[in-house]
């Protein structure tokens, strides 16, 4: 098994293969915490009006997303896992929409499988991984806000590749201390409104859900978020 780690939209652009797109701060942790939460369905997508196009044609729509790391005027929720554990989603449809992560899906053109990933589900995806037993996997690190390399998805993808190749590794004390480099916003007064220091420990809690969530495209382009349990 080949794995290749990338980075931003343009490595989603090369990934080939089964490719894993990661962002962990705070995207593709909140569409598994929104999967607990009871969401019938979770459907990803680039942008804004096209969030807002789906909410008229669909039922039960709850709007998810952020833009400069806030929520969307007229969305539902944030881009928080702090948002998701206290509502109620049981049977909702999530429009989900991010700077980073869900653009690394549309971005992903030349992905054979294609699966989101983050801390709170990663052995899990390593597992599924494994069971399909590709050629090639291009695990792809979106960062932060697409362009600036964020080390929270560098550390997933490495962790990922750990598990991919049974090696023993203490990764523990590497994620609690992106307290003080990459998960330092989520401490300071300012973001308290939009980015709570609960979001920080959620989006860190290791191997919460044994689940992955694979990407399938739609006929509209958007992508639906499909929970496989492992």
């Amino acid at each position: 098994m080949n794995i290749e780690i990338l980075e931003f939209v343009e490595g989603a652009k090369k990934a080939t293969g089964l490719t894993v797109i990661i962002d962990v701060f705070r995207a593709f942790s909140v569409a598994c915490y929104a999967s607990d939460a009871g969401a019938a369905k979770i459907i990803a997508v680039g942008d804004i009006k096209m969030a807002y196009e789906l909410k008229k044609k669909l039922r039960n729509v709850v709007l998810v997303g952020e833009r400069e790391e806030k929520r969307i005027e007229g969305f539902d929720f944030g881009n928080s896992p702090t948002e998701m554990i206290k509502a109620n989603l049981y049977s909702k449809t999530v429009i989900l929409t991010t700077t980073a992560g869900t653009n690394g899906l549309v971005n992903a053109s030349n992905a054979k499988i294609l699966l989101t990933g983050s801390f709170v589900n990663a052995t899990a995806t390593a597992k599924y991984i494994q069971s399909l037993n590709p050629e090639s996997v291009s695990l792809v690190a979106m960062g932060y806000r697409a362009a600036i390399s964020a080390e929270e998805d560098l550390l997933c993808a490495e962790y990922i590749s750990a598990k991919l190749n049974d090696k023993e590794s203490d990764f523990e004390n590497r994620i609690s201390n992106l307290r003080n480099s990459s998960g330092r916003r989520f401490f300071k007064p300012e973001n308290l409104d939009f980015s709570p220091p609960t979001d920080f420990f959620l989006c860190t809690m290791t191997d919460r859900f044994h689940f992955v969530l694979r990407a399938e495209k739609r006929f509209d382009g958007n992508f639906d978020l499909i929970r496989v349990d492992i």
